[in-house]
């Protein structure tokens, strides 16, 4: 059941809930998956809108938070123009017991969501600034994720 939060709510809830978390989901809880040799990504590896893009050179879960604080770091590179090309979602649910719980009683209750992404993969795109400011706005972008990027520039 969807739980809609007034506007007052909605600052309260805010840590809680996270900045991007999906309205509908199919199944509330995911199982976690395992590897089958797929290191490198077969989709999503090529510029699709802007001039510059972040890539991913590691495999990690990547969170609504991390996406986050890496979207502000670039916007402050952004003077009047620009825009920027979120290329990921995080629909994956992760759940999490309390602490102190002892084992059995299920599954625990979904805690975030977080997006898996491969070696190769483009998480942001940038258009409508200078290349040296893209480079610089990703360079920051990086350091608040939690796997080795890099810049690639449109030919």
């Amino acid at each position: 059941m969807v739980k809609f939060l007034s506007p007052q709510n909605w600052l309260k809830n805010l840590n809680k809930i996270g900045m991007l978390t999906p309205k509908k989901v199919k199944h509330r809880k995911w199982q976690k998956g395992r590897s089958k040799k797929r290191e490198v990504e077969t989709r999503g590896t090529k510029l699709s809108f802007g001039i510059a893009g972040l890539q991913a050179m590691e495999n990690s879960w990547v969170d609504s938070r991390q996406i986050e604080a890496a979207r502000k770091a670039v916007g402050h590179y952004f003077k009047k123009g620009g825009k920027l090309w979120i290329r990921i979602f995080p629909d994956k649910p992760v759940t999490k017991k309390p602490p102190e719980v002892t084992l059995g009683g299920g599954k625990g209750a979904v805690d975030h969501y977080v997006f898996p992404v491969r070696k190769g993969r483009i998480l942001f795109e940038l258009d409508g600034i200078s290349l040296e400011q893209a480079k610089q706005a990703f360079i920051q972008a990086g350091h608040k994720l939690p796997l080795k990027t890099r810049v690639i520039i449109k030919e």
